[in-house]
């Protein structure tokens, strides 16, 4: 669920948006707010396949790159000026590279972000639109989509903060992906399909 996110005739700041969010997590531990585009989007709490994805996911890259931890619970500060705060499915950079920045961290050093879509009417937006656009500006070198409604695996590449990702590979499950430096990571989808829903 999505709601704009104005009072009166000015936009909800980044700072209101952070101690709304604080506060309904600390009421509901399921409830998970992001701030982009200007707009409040609601996180849904994850399905058993979803997460099953995201720890499949992370043991690959612990096998390929033991220097790199995959965070599923770091959320970034995104947009032009950092404006946004996304809480991406999750998040690869050098290990303990976000020890210390509390809940919102910034996007230098983050090598990958990842999202797995969910089955809910804001999956196109929020997954296909605006986070690469968000993690694009933000300079996030690569964005990897699994996106179960498709049965593929995107990866966005060379960043630009005023297009977006210049490139971006489709794979169908069952074919090898390719991340691109500084990831330098390649796997086979072929054992995601038992996830897809």
């Amino acid at each position: 669920m999505t709601v704009m996110a104005e009072r009166g005739s000015s936009q909800l700041s980044v700072d209101m948006f952070e101690r709304i969010a604080e506060f309904a997590e600390r009421e509901d531990e399921t409830v998970r707010f992001e701030f982009i585009n200007g707009r409040i989007g609601l996180r849904k709490v994850t399905n058993g396949n979803h997460g099953a994805i995201i720890m499949w996911l992370v043991r690959q890259c612990m096998q390929a790159r033991p220097e790199l931890d995959l965070s599923p619970v770091q959320g970034l500060k995104v947009e032009s000026y950092r404006r946004g705060r996304a809480l991406p499915d999750a998040v690869l950079a050098p290990v303990a590279h976000f020890a210390g920045q509390g809940d919102w961290a910034d996007t230098d050093g983050v090598l990958m972000t990842v999202e797995v879509t969910s089955f809910d009417s804001d999956t196109h937006d929020r997954d296909r639109v605006e986070k690469p656009r968000a993690y694009a500006e933000s300079g996030i070198p690569v964005y990897l989509l699994i996106d179960r409604d498709r049965r593929s695996v995107l990866v966005h590449s060379d960043p630009d903060p005023v297009v977006g990702y210049r490139n971006v590979q489709k794979r169908q499950l069952g074919q090898k992906v390719v991340l691109f430096d500084p990831v330098g990571i390649e796997f086979d989808t072929e054992e995601l399909k038992p996830f897809m829903d």
